[in-house]
């Protein structure tokens, strides 16, 4: 078996103190993104803009429910 695997593929209850944590985060990305909304014209960059800010979230968050 490999511990890192392992870690990466399974279920990771919420801990004390993670919920806000991940609220923080989400609203701090909502806020960029209607920034980004607001200030690129609609284009596909502003689309990968967007993809990869939620792309962002979602490591950020992994990184908080995986360590």
């Amino acid at each position: 078996m490999n511990p890192q695997l392992e870690n990466n593929f399974s279920y990771h209850a919420p801990q004390p103190g993670q919920p806000e944590k991940y609220e923080e985060l989400r609203s701090s990305a909502k806020e960029l993104a209607y920034i980004i909304k607001s200030l690129c014209p609609d284009s596909r960059e502003q689309s990968l803009a967007l993809t990869n800010l939620e792309q962002a979230l979602m490591w950020a968050n992994a990184a908080i429910a995986r360590n």
